[in-house]
């Protein structure tokens, strides 16, 4: 199974994101949950405002707000 986070609103360029290696895909969702935890700041730098996790093509939860 492969876990990704998608950018779900904001002001961003998915052609920047995949260059910038901000839209990976993960073998499971704790790793996935991780890598955000370190992350998100770089994503809400790059315009993304919300992100929704997916596992493969089914929605595992989301849209949340990057902003504390």
């Amino acid at each position: 199974m492969s876990y990704r986070w998608e950018p779900a609103s904001g002001a961003y360029s998915r052609t920047d994101l995949e260059h910038a290696g901000l839209l990976p895909a993960f073998e499971s969702q704790h790793a996935a949950e991780e890598w955000l935890g370190l992350f998100y700041s770089d994503l809400l730098e790059s315009g993304v405002a919300e992100v929704s996790l997916y596992e493969e093509d089914r929605s595992v939860y989301g849209p949340m707000s990057l902003d504390a």
